[in-house]
């Protein structure tokens, strides 16, 4: 998770030097998200046969390449090569992305919910870690910007690997080879499952398109890199450190009302965002933004857990974070562009279509579930 904030905060304005447009300037981070995408079903098939361990000691390999390969591209001043080495990290993502999962196969039936959020609550330490590892790495090279930063995720990766050798994680199941349960398309059918993808992908999404644009748009407004790195830190903050204790909300109050939540700091942040363009409007939208990034991701984590059967699992998991990562890459590159040409009054305006349709989905699976009750 630190190197996912260092890359949040560093990509886009990389990309910003090595593109020919600016347009262009989130398209490494885009690339990334595409290759998550791609890799996330056969990420869970290689977990399906060799186990969790194997699996992400094998994406922690991945992204030290990525990593590496990210250095070199910087090195170069080469943008096809950044995009390159930002679709590896790409894969690298997908399998630490079922980190969540694991913990919630790990834990007892009644601590599942607690066990997603804790994991989550890691974030915490990427929170501040992430932007203060990238202020100080960012020069190592110099004067090559931002190769520093890179190469600290490689080391970070390689100390992951050595970690997980000594985690306790579950193995392969003994169904590995059974293919048994309902297919991807009729999960979807299902609107508690519907429900729970389309609130992760909302969350997910938006949260994406605010924050990929908010370095750039803060540098257009004269601030600097430190503030920029002020303010994502505090997101991540507000992203992970609610994972403490939103776990225990939904035992209380239920995912779905967790998601709502969700959707009310989504708002907060767009009306504080267009409402000025100081440190404080980015840096409260941005702490808003993350507090509703984790209340419509634990929550739709946690909903998704209630939607399928054992033997469904990797399917569904595939499914659904195929889904949300498809949805992170559209909105990553539309991030980006909208940015440089419409700006960032644009940027926030657009997220209230998919935050009223996932409200729209939300209550539908509401009325179902009163009317079941």
């Amino acid at each position: 998770m630190t190197g996912v904030s260092i890359v949040t905060l560093t990509t886009g304005l990389a990309g910003t030097y090595l593109a020919a447009s600016p347009t262009l300037a989130t398209a490494p981070l885009a690339a990334q998200f595409v290759a998550t995408m791609c890799a996330t079903f056969p990420a869970a098939m290689f977990m399906r046969k060799y186990g969790r361990r194997a699996g992400f000691t094998m994406g922690q390999i991945i992204g030290l390449l990525g990593a590496l390969f990210s250095v070199y591209a910087l090195m170069e001043q080469s943008f096809l090569l950044f995009l390159a080495a930002g679709a590896v990290l790409g894969v690298h993502n997908a399998f630490w992305g079922y980190y969540r999962f694991a913990a919630a196969e790990a834990a007892d039936p009644a601590f599942k919910t607690r066990a997603i959020s804790l994991v989550m609550a890691g974030g915490v330490l990427a929170g501040v870690g992430g932007p203060e590892l990238a202020k100080h790495s960012r020069d190592v090279f110099e004067p090559v910007v931002f190769a520093g930063c890179y190469a600290a995720i490689a080391i970070m990766c390689a100390v992951n690997v050595l970690v997980l050798q000594f985690a306790r994680l579950p193995g392969a199941p003994l169904v590995a080879t059974q293919r048994t349960g309902r297919s991807w398309f009729e999960l979807l059918k299902d609107p508690k499952f519907f429900a729970a993808v389309a609130a992760g992908m909302t969350g997910y999404g938006v949260m994406i398109l605010v924050m990929a644009a908010t370095p750039i748009s803060m540098a257009d407004c004269g601030l600097s890199f430190n503030d920029a790195a002020f303010v994502i830190q505090w997101h991540g903050l507000a992203m992970f450190a609610p994972s403490f204790f939103s776990g225990t909300l939904i035992q209380r109050w239920g995912a779905q009302r967790i998601i709502f939540a969700g959707l009310a700091l989504n708002v907060v942040c767009m009306v504080t965002n267009m409402s000025g363009a100081n440190i404080s409007n980015f840096w409260f939208g941005l702490v808003a933004l993350g507090l509703g990034w984790n209340f419509m991701y634990v929550g739709a984590t946690a909903l998704l857990t209630e939607a399928y059967r054992a033997e469904e699992r990797d399917t569904a998991q595939a499914t659904n974070d195929t889904l949300v990562f498809a949805c992170i890459s559209v909105a990553t590159f539309a991030s980006g562009a909208l940015q440089n040409t419409l700006g960032w009054m644009a940027v926030n305006a657009i997220i209230a279509l998919p935050l009223v349709l996932a409200l729209m989905v939300m209550l539908s699976l509401r009325r179902a579930s009163l009317q079941t009750t």
